[in-house]
């Protein structure tokens, strides 16, 4: 059974932050954008661009992906817990530090590796966009992409007790369906279910698949600045495991060729099978990082959109 007690404050933060931005607006409102971008009156089929800002929500992917022969560069930044204190300043004294390069190889598919310094790990995977949400006639409502990856973990020792060491021990592997929808200029959410496999874990009450069921929402503010929210719930895990579920809050910022984003989260690993599997801050304890990611595009002969964004 869940421990509701852990898993309530983060729900509640979560569902709080969805729904706000649907209470702020003058009433019918928000009503009134979400049935014209449903019933637009051109029947000529428009698609729907920028569900998100980038190809990272905070932690976890977006459905987005990079034009075809687009290079991203992406640096991504934790820092150490908030409630060690003045001595460490807060954590400023530590850090974790993911460097990852993402190239487009079709404007709907691309691929993408990195390296943490948290475990040492390198990671790497696939992404694809099958469905892209669209308006007018025959509109898709929302888009669907699907992400496959592996990560190796790269520390020196994985056993301290003198165990045989196999490359295999090292591998870790998710499985992905990220699905969202633009409900209207300012406000999106994504659904992202997870299988997550680890070759090894600690103990025989833990298990080697995990599925694992996140949201995601963004509310822009501005039309180069938004409020981000992710969370993710592991179903059925081991309850005396010392993981728990990953949240995060943050606000992102697009200057054209960059993307930056400063959030809090209680993660500290920045891919997918560490942060979904090996989250250990407690919220409620003050275990949380502030972090940042900053996304540079690179464009090699890449041809530019003429279509109107909505």
């Amino acid at each position: 059974m869940p421990n509701w007690n852990h898993i309530i404050p983060e729900l509640s933060i979560f569902l709080f932050l969805i729904l706000l931005p649907i209470s702020s607006y003058s009433q019918g409102g928000i009503w009134n954008e979400l049935e014209n971008l449903d019933k637009n009156p051109k029947t000529e089929k428009q698609k729907v661009y920028e569900t998100f800002f980038g190809t990272r929500v905070i932690n976890g992917h977006s459905i987005e992906t990079p034009l075809k022969k687009t290079l991203q560069f992406i640096i991504a930044h934790r820092f150490g817990r908030l409630n060690s204190g003045f001595y460490q300043l807060f954590g400023i004294d530590q850090a974790s530090v993911r460097f990852g390069l993402e190239y487009g190889i079709l404007d709907r598919l691309c691929a993408g590796f990195g390296r943490s310094t948290f475990r040492g790990t390198w990671d790497g995977f696939i992404k694809c966009r099958i469905l892209e949400q669209s308006s007018g006639k025959h509109a898709m409502p929302f888009s669907l992409t699907s992400l496959i990856g592996m990560a190796i973990d790269g520390r020196r020792k994985l056993f301290t007790d003198g165990r045989a060491e196999y490359f295999s021990n090292r591998l870790s592997y998710y499985y992905q369906i990220l699905a969202a929808r633009k409900f209207t200029r300012w406000f999106s959410v994504q659904i992202m279910p997870s299988l997550v496999h680890q070759n090894i874990v600690k103990t025989s009450e833990d298990k080697n698949l995990l599925f694992i069921m996140g949201g995601a929402t963004r509310f822009r503010i501005t039309s180069s600045v938004a409020l981000m929210a992710e969370y993710h719930h592991r179903v059925a895990d081991n309850p005396d495991a010392p993981w728990t579920n990953p949240l995060a809050l943050g606000v992102e910022i697009n200057t054209g060729g960059h993307v930056f984003q400063i959030h809090l989260t209680n993660a500290q690993a920045m891919f997918e099978s560490g942060f979904l599997r090996l989250t250990s801050g407690r919220i409620r304890s003050g275990d949380i990082h502030l972090g940042f990611n900053i996304t540079r595009n690179f464009g090699f002969f890449s041809r530019k959109s003429s279509k109107r964004r909505i």
